[in-house]
């Protein structure tokens, strides 16, 4: 998404946001959304962590099931 923008178009955007926004807010600006931006990746890092806790604690539990079936078997 972002390369297709290039520097001609980037440069454009930060003089538009430099003349909305006035040099003493750009850098508030830029430090609120590195804040958002590093937040995001987080809560995305403990969203992809916590499915891959249920997948393996489901497969565990599935395993132990699948052993107690055939322990059950084997005595019978």
């Amino acid at each position: 998404m972002l390369s297709s923008i290039g520097i001609p178009g980037l440069i454009l955007i930060l003089v538009i946001a430099l003349i909305i926004f006035g040099p003493s807010k750009l850098p508030e600006i830029g430090r609120a959304f590195g804040n958002t931006l590093k937040e995001f990746k987080k809560a995305t890092n403990d969203l992809i962590s916590n499915d891959k806790e249920e997948k393996t604690n489901f497969e565990e539990k599935n395993n132990r099931i699948a052993l107690e079936k055939s322990e059950k078997t084997e005595t019978k």
